[in-house]
């Protein structure tokens, strides 16, 4: 007996195809708590409220925390569990600077959740830091996409080759974040959370002190500010000694890092090259004019990296501690 003609198997495909694909851009809805958690966003944005007023550090620190949650087996919470060995991701050396003020801002506005009877176990971990990132950043506002469940396994090997570093050029940063998903539009728009990042001396120190046989300073560097940044970071400094990464509005979250960019004064390699490389250059001078089009690219960025790698349905767990699996 022969088959159904080719043009209806085709047809079919493309029927599946693309209940698959709006199956998994679905995944995650804005609603997603409304009825067995309906106060979750005024529970967290309270909760983190009260810690901002604790330390601004909170806010970078939060924004950094999810960066590298979701760069490391997708944004799932991993990187909050810990290891009574020292082997979770938090302990590897790329994710050992993440301020504490972030997983203390998680784990508060868990707290909170959890003391509504309704609520409680119910949102996941993740989801909390997904909320807490958009509410403690104090950038544009955006609705977050919900529904991730919490991974149970948190390894030091997997950070490996996943988070970018300080003195990676634009091909490596295209790279990592293209393996995310994620378009050099994208990369650009998130490197703007540095208006209200912070760094250690150590992450930039060769480009103010050893950069090459011939030159000590990074040609890049505006000289006037690398000589700002020896002031603030002296050979053998305190390593515990943190660095504004916007030196003009470092408490605000706007454009002036790309304003920044344009004086020379990008902290990191991987800050400076987004303006001296011609690839990236235009996207950079169009942010540094216009917030309204950083703002729009931001949302979008930090929406699209909040879908990365996500557990939903009946993947993961909704942990009751987040520092460790059920």
């Amino acid at each position: 007996m022969e088959g159904p003609p080719r043009f209806v198997v085709l047809s079919l495909v493309i029927i599946m195809l693309s209940i698959t694909t709006s199956t998994c851009s679905a995944q995650l809805t804005r609603g997603f708590y409304g009825k067995t958690c309906p106060n979750v966003e005024q529970l967290v944005r309270s909760a983190v409220a009260q810690k901002f007023q604790q330390t601004f550090v909170t806010a970078p620190a939060t924004l950094r925390l999810f960066f590298h949650d979701c760069f490391v087996r997708g944004c799932d919470a991993s990187i909050l569990l810990s290891s009574p060995n020292n082997k979770a991701e938090k302990d590897n050396p790329d994710d050992i600077s993440l301020a504490g003020d972030g997983f203390d801002t998680v784990i508060k506005a868990k707290a909170a959740v959890d003391s509504d009877p309704q609520c409680r176990n119910k949102v996941s971990c993740a989801d909390i830091l997904a909320l807490a990132t958009r509410d403690v950043a104090g950038g544009p506002f955006y609705n977050v996409e919900l529904g991730r469940r919490d991974g149970r396994l948190s390894t030091i090997a997997s950070v490996q080759h996943h988070l970018p570093h300080p003195d990676f050029n634009l091909n490596q940063l295209n790279s990592m974040f293209s393996f995310n998903g994620l378009s050099q539009t994208d990369m650009i728009a998130l490197s703007g959370a540095h208006t209200i990042g912070f760094s250690h001396c150590n992450r930039f120190s060769g480009r103010i002190y050893n950069f090459s046989p011939r030159r000590t300073i990074d040609p890049t560097l505006n000289l006037q500010y690398a000589f700002q940044l020896r002031q603030m970071c002296p050979l053998r400094v305190d390593p515990r000694i943190a660095i504004n990464m916007d030196p003009v509005t470092p408490q605000t979250f706007d454009n002036q890092y790309f304003k920044n960019l344009q004086q020379g004064k990008g902290l990191f390699t991987s800050d400076e090259v987004l303006f001296t490389d011609a690839r990236s250059k235009a996207t950079v001078n169009l942010f540094a004019s216009n917030e309204g089009a950083f703002d729009s690219a931001f949302v979008q960025a930090i929406t699209k990296m909040g879908r990365i790698g996500v557990k939903t349905g009946h993947q993961g767990e909704i942990r009751i501690d987040c520092t460790r699996p059920n």
